[in-house]
C-alpha cells in the first residue's frame, strides 16, 4: 500500500483538517483549547458595487469562543 493511500479517498483540504482534530485531541485539556481556539477561521464578505466597497461582514463572529 502507497504512504498516500489517502488520496483515493480525500482532499488534501479534508486530509489535513482530520490529521489535525486527531492531534488536537490527543494534547492535554488545556492545550487542546488553546489549539481549539488557533484554528478558528473567520469568514469575512464584502461586496464591490461601482468601485466602492460594502461593509465587511464577519459570517463567523457568532461562532467564535
Amino acid at each position: 500500500m502507497s504512504a498516500a493511500s489517502w488520496r483515493a479517498h480525500f482532499t488534501f483540504n479534508k486530509y489535513t483538517a482530520i490529521c489535525a482534530r486527531a492531534t488536537r485531541q490527543a494534547l492535554k485539556e488545556e492545550e487542546r483549547a488553546a489549539a481549539e481556539r488557533r484554528g478558528f477561521m473567520a469568514l469575512r464578505y464584502q461586496e464591490w458595487k461601482d468601485g466602492k466597497v460594502s461593509e465587511n461582514l464577519n459570517l463567523a463572529k457568532d461562532k467564535k469562543q
